[in-house]
Formats: C-alpha cells, sequence, structure tokens
C-alpha cells in the first residue's frame, strides 16, 4: 500500500543547511509548491525572523511557527522548509512525522560556522543586543544548538548530507530516494 505521507515533504536541518535553497528547487523537479515557514512568518509579521526574536521574543516565534506548520500540514503536493529549530518540539515533530515524509540536510559544525560567520539575520547566533559574537562563542553556539536539536533530527525518515555539495546533486537524491516511499 502507498505511504499516505508521500504527496507532503518537509526539509529540516540546522540553519545553513541549504532549506530554503533546496526546497523550490525540490518543488519545481516533483511538481510540487513550496512554502517556506521562516517566509510566511515573515509575510505575516510583516517582520524579519530576527526583529520578530528581538521585538517579540522567541516564544512568540516559535507559536507562530506552529500555527503556520500546523496550515502546511493539511497541504497535499507540498515541499515544507522547516525553521532550523521547527522540528525542536515534540508536537511540531509529531504533526511532521505523521502528515508528510522528513528529510534532514545534514551539514557539519564547520561547515555551518563557514556559512554562517558573515549572516547577520540568525538571531539565535547573535548576542542579546544583536551584535556579532567573537568566532569563538559562533561555534560553542552552533554546537550547542546541534547537540539539543539532534535527537529530534535524528527522527527523519531520511538523512542527506549537504557539507560540500552542489544543490543539484542534493536534489537528484533526495527525488530517487522519494521513490522508496512511493511505493
Amino acid at each position: 500500500m502507498a505511504d499516505d505521507r508521500r504527496h507532503l515533504v518537509y526539509l529540516t536541518g540546522f540553519m545553513g543547511s541549504g532549506k530554503s535553497t533546496i526546497a523550490p528547487i525540490l518543488a519545481n523537479t516533483l511538481g510540487y509548491r513550496h512554502i517556506d515557514i521562516d517566509k510566511e512568518i515573515e509575510k505575516i509579521t510583516g517582520k524579519k525572523v530576527s526583529e520578530i526574536f528581538s521585538d517579540l521574543g522567541e516564544p512568540y516565534f516559535r507559536s507562530a511557527e506552529s500555527s503556520i506548520l500546523h496550515e502546511a500540514s493539511a497541504q497535499s503536493g507540498c515541499v515544507v522548509s522547516l525553521g532550523g529549530g521547527t522540528i525542536a518540539s515534540e508536537t511540531n515533530l509529531h504533526l511532521i512525522k505523521s502528515t508528510g515524509i522528513l528529510i534532514y540536510l545534514k551539514v557539519g559544525p564547520e561547515q555551518i560556522f563557514k556559512r554562517m560567520k558573515f549572516k547577520t539575520d540568525r538571531p539565535l547566533l547573535r548576542s542579546s543586543d544583536g551584535t556579532t559574537v567573537s568566532d569563538q562563542e559562533l561555534q560553542l553556539r552552533i554546537q550547542k544548538l546541534l547537540q539539543m536539536r539532534e535527537p529530534f533530527y535524528a527522527a527523519a525518515d531520511l538523512t542527506i548530507a549537504t557539507d560540500n555539495r552542489r544543490v543539484g546533486i542534493t536534489v537528484d537524491e533526495i527525488v530517487h530516494a522519494l521513490k522508496f516511499f512511493h511505493k
């Protein structure tokens, strides 16, 4: 019997893993629509994610994230880019796993550091006043967040390494792997 979850694909992974880049290409390849949870929150609030964190706080952001995830989970024929911490909630993880196929785009801490070092829009990797932290502090924050989220990421149906890989190769690997869920 076919897997009822096959028409909804969720991409998870740490900041900089390639979710926002890969998701629209994957969606186009599959003939699906694409929803980016963070972009939807920005659209609804009229604020950037970093502004939401500083102005309204992380609990507000997580609540909005769960609400949009709930709406997205009712879709079909869709690739959903999750925020890096969306699945770090048992409720969200259960909803995702029960409605779609969860793919973890895994990237190592060194690669994350290289990709995030000059980003200014990642509130969890900034100091409380929004300023840049030292390289050492950034590496520690990445390591700590990765350790905290890894048990959630490990619940994915499929893990794809994205370190030093071209986007096209990653998309091809995902499309090929999804065929096994369509049997």
